[in-house]
This record gives structure tokens, C-alpha cells and sequence, in this order.
């Protein structure tokens, strides 16, 4: 089994983590004052949705972890985040 570094990500908006092949492994969601969304996609903005889940307003923040060897991103990992301060840390490799 082949095993790499994981790797971590600040995402506070819409942003590109990665730019090319990788894995998406998991990440840690702190809402914001307003409900939001959390959207990971391979292949920019309009991609291939991976993942996504709801946010709720002034929530505890909460861990997402992808089991094995997580999730391929063929072409590169995008995370849109949505909401009042929602963010997210971002784990890949």
C-alpha cells in the first residue's frame, strides 16, 4: 500500500487547494454566524461535486474523514465554502 504526506489547507472562500492529481483525504468545518455549505469538487467551480455537506449557524465545528486512502482527484481539489466565517481546514495528499 502506497502511502504519501497529508498535507493541510486554510480555505475561507472559494479557492483551488491542489493542482493536479491528489487525494482528498478530510477536513474540519468551523461555521459562521450564518448556515453555510462546504462543496469539494475535482476539476474547478463546475466540476465533479466529491463531497459536499450543510453547515449550521454558530455550530460546533466538526471533523469529516475520508476513510483509506480518501477520495482521487483526477485533476485538482476545489473547496467552495459558503456562509457567514465558515471555514475550513482542508486535508490532502
Amino acid at each position: 500500500m502506497m502511502q504519501t504526506d497529508v498535507k493541510a489547507a486554510y480555505v475561507s472562500a472559494s479557492a483551488k487547494v491542489f493542482d493536479g492529481r491528489v487525494r482528498f483525504k478530510g477536513l474540519v468545518v468551523t461555521p459562521g454566524s450564518a448556515a453555510g455549505t462546504v462543496v469539494v469538487t475535482d476539476g474547478g467551480a463546475s466540476g465533479t461535486t466529491l463531497f459536499s455537506t450543510a453547515t449550521l449557524a454558530s455550530g460546533t465545528p466538526f471533523n469529516v474523514v475520508i476513510p483509506g486512502e480518501g477520495v482521487v482527484c483526477a485533476t485538482d481539489l476545489y473547496v467552495a465554502v459558503t456562509g457567514t466565517a465558515t471555514t475550513a481546514v482542508v486535508f490532502y495528499g
